[in-house]
């Protein structure tokens, strides 16, 4: 518990050297908030399509660094290297954004161990394989944690840092810093699960949205709007079980579960089960979301979320609620 208790109040540490393996969305997303943060990044990804991608993504996180008010002159380089080993020749630490596939994955790791010093840690971003699945290949698995973020990496805070059945406390600890040390907020999963804390409550909603496209209850706007306009609003500030507590009244959170727990056994949801992914279901989904969306591009949508996104930071920050707080700690770091 006292570990548990630690994990509350991470020091940040500073790291003037990191490398990228594996430049798409994620990547590139880890390499801009690295950089924007000065940290010379060195970044490997043998695809033709890796360095566009990087300026794309650069590109957004550099104007929502500047709306948000954070200085963006004083940023460290980077740098497209030959190969995984020239890229993590001199790093501190190394971020891993390589596609969801242990066999991948292992050769990487592989490539990664053979260039750098023992003691550099090395984050995965995968978003669901454990940590000791994707230690067994290794030749020192002790340095490995997963470092799981979400999209886009430049701006939102959290990290999910997981460490595996290999994976000492310490280099747990020392992976949040590295993380503080770029403005996230790293919470630890103190239990090794596949896909982690913030996933698995997506996968529940995801298959709730999933059956009610299937069964004509509604469509993929009409959903979003209920989120949009509803409780995403709420979830932003308060998270879940902040906002449940609200919701119980002067009675506190023992009145929301006294009042609201025994629908938990009403027939309400279908978590345990998941329509049949027919042709038929992608076609309705993918029109829909044609119908709702089609008419923007991906960088388009892609540069209205961080604008909003940026506008919910400000508000929390000058709130000092919820992520404005990390936001407003690496403000004055």
């Amino acid at each position: 518990m006292a570990d548990e208790a630690a994990a509350g109040d991470i020091e940040p540490e500073t790291i003037e050297r990191a490398a990228v393996v594996g430049c798409g969305v994620i990547g590139a997303a880890w390499a801009s908030r690295m950089v924007l943060n000065g940290v010379d990044v060195a970044i490997s990804d043998l695809s033709p399509d890796a360095e566009r991608i990087f300026d794309e993504v650069l590109s957004n996180a550099v104007a929502a660094y500047d709306d948000l008010g954070f200085a963006t002159d004083r940023r460290g380089s980077h740098r497209f290297a030959s190969s995984i080993a020239d890229a993590v020749t001199d790093a501190q630490f190394v971020q891993e954004s390589v596609p969801e596939r242990l066999d991948i994955k292992a050769a990487v790791f592989a490539e990664i161990e053979a260039g750098v010093v023992p003691d550099v840690l090395i984050g995965s971003s995968t978003s669901g394989l454990r940590p000791s699945a994707m230690q067994e290949s290794m030749t020192h698995p002790e340095r490995l944690v997963v470092g799981h973020p979400y999209n886009p990496v430049y701006l939102l805070p959290v990290v999910e840092v997981v460490g595996g059945e290999h994976t000492p406390i310490e280099n747990v600890r020392r992976a949040q810093a590295i993380y503080a040390g770029i403005g996230m907020k790293p919470v630890h999963v103190r239990v090794e699960i596949d896909a982690f804390i913030g996933d698995r409550l997506l996968e529940a909603v995801w298959r709730e949205a999933l059956w009610m496209v299937n069964d004509g209850v509604a469509t993929t706007q009409e959903i979003d709007d209920v989120m949009t306009h509803g409780f995403g609003l709420r979830w932003a500030q308060m998270g879940l079980f902040e906002t449940y507590r609200v919701a119980g009244g002067l009675g506190g959170f023992r009145h929301f579960m006294s009042q609201f727990g025994p629908t938990l056994g009403l027939p309400w949801t279908k978590l345990m089960d998941t329509p049949e992914f027919t042709p038929e279901l992608v076609d309705t989904i993918v029109e829909q979301s044609d119908a709702q969306s089609g008419m923007h591009s991906i960088r388009e949508l892609e540069r209205t979320r961080d604008r909003n996104l940026v506008g919910f930071l400000k508000v929390l920050e000058s709130n000092e609620w919820g992520a404005g707080n990390t936001i407003a700690e690496h403000r004055r770091r």
